[in-house]
């Protein structure tokens, strides 16, 4: 077989590793392995990208390229090991921007390239398809970024027209796509791409905190649909099967993180979600105030270590307070005395999908104590204590009970239905929905003011002495 049937193999070979990847990180059991062998696939198949003729024949391309890699390596590996666990969405973001924009990039190289040669109109679609949804992804996720890192607000960002200010500015993108295959214009490819950076920007603008998890998700799909593009473009087989299964498992994530909103993905969009604060006054609108039971973390504590089955329902509170060890402490010493634990997980929990799932697998919680809403739900009933540490909209009953609410039709873990709950807040301030929590005014509702790393390690002392 000759070098090039050798390499298309190892594609081949690298393409099953990523769709087994893929199976793996479908389960929290065996997403640590699904990632590596990612990994492992990734790497084996660059290496080998490396033995082309054509790619050793331009020795100074190599060299650039090379040294490109080691800057790159220089700088993500200690980004991915000194991250916290609250700023992990927004490196995902970051990340999965980088890599939309790198697509889009590559098809304008390889147009510059052809455009003197006057290329097929299908070879100027590849490229505009991989410029148009590479800038979308790259500046969508900048911004998404900066949301999530508070250098802009997290609330949606709103102006008046601004859905037709949008649709003019598609309209605009898709007439200079038109005009660019009829041409092969080169000016006329970089205006669509400087536009679809600037609909890139303000496509995410107007969406809110509590859709970050979606709109990541569906940001990582647009990024491997660019890739899958430049993969056409470069007529590199690999690419285009990387590119696709993310962009399929994105699109699918995506529409999984919808329902469990129980809302539509334009609904998600296109509504800026989050943008009226209702949490001044009273949770029902009167503007009254109403008052809250607080407790001790002593009494707590011994309600904890004499219940017979407890539910722990972690929120992104969790995270900012990075107080999962102390929560993983706290489960186990129950557990010891004979309680009955489980984490329920609700699928929008955090910042981005699967967020608590990672930050519990951090402080080495066992899979089989994580229940997913529609597994957690029905032990509810039958719970003593429902424990919520950082959480806010996904118990909100508003969610069941309060038509016309944002929230309302949104599938939440249903704490309320727990003996007894257990809200460990800062504040009363609302979650990103801007809304009142119904539940912190249940006569079952006993709160616990502070720092949630501090008040667990307060109660992993009163379980102790209880």
């Amino acid at each position: 077989m000759t070098l090039n049937t050798w390499i298309d193999l190892v594609y081949l070979v690298a393409a099953i590793g990523f769709i087994l990847a893929l199976k793996g990180l479908s389960s929290p059991k065996h997403a640590r392995n699904g990632n590596l062998l990612a990994a492992a696939a990734a790497a084996v198949a660059v290496g080998f990208t490396f033995a082309y003729p054509e790619v050793r024949a331009h020795t100074l391309n190599l060299v650039l390229t090379l040294v490109a890699m080691v800057v790159g390596a220089t700088i993500a590996v200690p980004a991915a090991r000194l991250i916290k666990m609250t700023a992990i969405p927004q490196m995902v973001a970051i990340f999965n921007g980088v890599g939309g924009g790198a697509a889009a990039l590559v098809s304008i190289v390889v147009f510059l390239i052809e455009a003197p040669g006057k290329p097929a109109v299908y070879r100027i679609a590849e490229v505009l398809f991989g410029v148009l949804v590479g800038c979308v992804s790259f500046a969508g996720s900048a911004i998404a970024f900066a949301k999530l890192q508070e250098l802009m607000t997290g609330r949606p960002v709103t102006y008046p027209a601004q859905q037709v200010i949008n649709g003019v500015v598609a309209v605009i993108i898709v007439g200079l796509a038109i005009g660019t295959l009829v041409t092969g214009s080169v000016p006329l490819l970089v205006a669509t791409a400087v536009l679809s950076l600037v609909l890139g920007v303000i496509f995410v603008l107007p969406i809110g905190g509590a859709d970050v998890p979606v709109l990541i998700s569906l940001l990582n799909s647009f990024t491997g649909l660019a890739v899958a593009a430049s993969g056409f473009t470069l007529d590199n087989n690999l690419l285009i099967i990387a590119g696709t299964l993310v962009g399929a498992s994105g699109i699918l994530l995506t529409r999984m993180m919808s329902k469990a909103m129980g809302r539509s993905l334009a609904n998600v969009l296109f509504s800026a979600f989050g943008s009226v604060v209702t949490a001044t006054g009273g949770a029902d609108g009167s503007g009254e105030t109403r008052t809250v039971k607080s407790g001790t973390p002593e009494d707590i504590g011994v309600l904890l270590a004499y219940a017979r089955k407890v539910a722990i329902i972690p929120g992104y509170g969790l995270a900012v307070a990075q107080a999962q060890h102390t929560l993983r402490e706290l489960a186990d010493l129950l557990m010891e005395r004979g309680v009955e634990v489980f984490y329920a997980i609700h699928p929008v929990a955090g910042r981005m999908p699967g967020h608590m799932n990672v930050l519990l697998a951090e402080a080495n919680v066992p899979y089989d104590e994580l229940k997913e809403m529609d597994e957690a739900n029905p032990e509810m009933a039958t719970t003593d204590v429902a424990l919520v540490v950082g959480a806010n909209d996904t118990v909100n009953p508003a969610a069941k009970n309060t038509p016309g609410s944002p929230i309302y039709g949104m599938p939440i873990i249903n704490a309320d239905q727990a003996a007894n709950i257990v809200f460990l807040k800062r504040s009363m301030r609302p979650g990103f929905a801007g809304i009142d929590n119904e539940l912190l005014f249940d006569d079952k509702t006993t709160l616990l003011f502070g720092d949630a790393k501090d008040t667990l390690t307060k109660l992993v002392a009163a379980v102790k002495n209880a």
